[in-house]
Parts: structure tokens; sequence; C-alpha cells
């Protein structure tokens, strides 16, 4: 009978001692750091990506990385973006920028400057076309992780009120450029964000403009970025 308590006793430490090992096992460090790895987004624009007139903080990307971070950690986002960049301008800094590997997931909003200069839209179509074929190798050859933005309509601003210029024209040739970048993208399978009609909301709003009169403020930025971030969840779930 001692005997076969002594067997006993050692049978049960070694159940407890396997399922002790395979507790830790499967919560131990390198598992843990594969579940737990930051996402990374990389954002391609002009002055309504980088935040023209806003603070950082308040920047469409930076505002989708603080919703998206409550669900998955999240690396800052890389902005390449600057003020007045027309489609080849940021074609070329890309280039200089000389990026590599991939993102988890790229963003592009560009085409405001060139109906702002009075660039014909066959010049866009094939440089639009260009930027989102880099936007695709950027995120991977993944087109589910490439989200194009519409651009807003400035026209309906204090500064496009104020321009000289025929507002309903503007209104008209924003819709053009959108509705080729819409074609483009969507063709490709690529989601396609509209927050062209949110920004005319601003004619009658004067909070979602920033101070300068014509960038959007960050309480515009944030409906953008739930949008783009309710996206975004769809595809990392």
């Amino acid at each position: 009978m001692k005997l076969l308590s002594f067997l006993f006793c050692v049978c049960m430490a070694f159940v407890f001692f396997a399922c002790t090992k395979n507790s830790i096992s499967s919560t131990s460090p390198s598992n843990m750091s594969n579940k737990q790895k930051p996402l990374t987004y990389l954002a391609l624009g002009d002055s309504y990506t980088i935040g023209e007139s806003i603070t950082y903080d308040e920047c469409f990307p930076v505002q989708t990385q603080k919703i998206i971070e409550t669900t998955h950690p999240i690396e800052k986002p890389v902005i390449v973006a600057t003020t007045g960049w027309t489609t080849d301008e940021l074609s070329l800094n890309i280039t200089k920028r000389k990026l590599v590997g991939t993102y988890d997931f790229v963003t592009l909003l560009i085409g405001v400057n060139n109906q702002y200069r009075g660039r014909d839209t066959a010049n866009y179509r094939k440089e639009f076309s260009q930027l989102l074929d880099t936007a695709i190798r950027l995120a991977g050859n993944n087109i589910k992780n490439v989200f194009v933005i519409s651009i807003p309509d400035w026209g309906i601003t204090p500064f496009g009120i104020n321009s000289g210029r025929d507002t309903t024209q503007i209104s008209k040739e924003i819709d053009w450029f959108n509705g080729i970048a819409k074609w483009i993208t969507e063709t490709r399978g690529i989601t396609f964000i509209d927050i062209t009609p949110h920004s005319r909301i601003a004619k009658n709003d004067a909070t979602l403009i920033a101070l300068d009169g014509l960038h959007p403020s960050g309480k515009m930025y944030t409906e953008w970025a739930q949008k783009l971030s309710e996206k975004i969840k769809l595809r990392i779930q």
C-alpha cells in the first residue's frame, strides 16, 4: 500500500510539472512579443496630411494612431508630406527619403495643389496612378493595407471665398480630381475614403477650420481619423 501511495504521488507530481511547463511556455516572452508586435503606418500627402496650422497631435495620421492603439500596439506614423506638394513633388520626395521595408498600412491623400495650380486632370491621372503603385509597394504589395483619402474642398473656406476665384468652379474641379482618384483606386480593389462632403460642412461651421482660414481644424481631422481607423481595424482583427 505504501508503495502504491508513493507511486501515485510521483505520478501526480509529474502531471503537475508538465502542466505548469506548458502553461509557462505558452506565455513565454518570445510568444508575447509576437502577439504585441506594433503596427507600422506610413502617411503620404501634402498639407492635409501633415496638419498645417494645427498641432502635431491633431493631424489625422496621429489621431488615427491614437484610436488604433486603444486595441492594437502601433508605432508613431511616418509622415512624408509638406504643404504645397503636388503629385510629382510627393513622388520625388518619397524617392529622396529612400524608404525601406514595408508598412502595415499606407494612406495617400494628394491632388489639391495640382488643382490649385491649374494642372490638367490627365497629368493628375498619370501621376496619381504612379503614386498609388508606390503606396502598394510600400504596403508589401497588399492592396488591402492601402487607403486613399479624397481631397477636401478648399473653396468653401474663408481663404477660398476671399481668393477671388469662382468657388463653384473650385468645387467642380475638386470633384473631377476626386473622381479620377476614386476610379483608379477602386478599380484596383483599394479602399477609397470620401471625406469631401464632410469638408463642405465647414462652410457653415467655423470650428472645422484652422486659424489660417484654409486648412481643417483638429475637430475635422477627428472625423477623418475615425473613418480611417474603422477601415483599418477591419483589416487587423
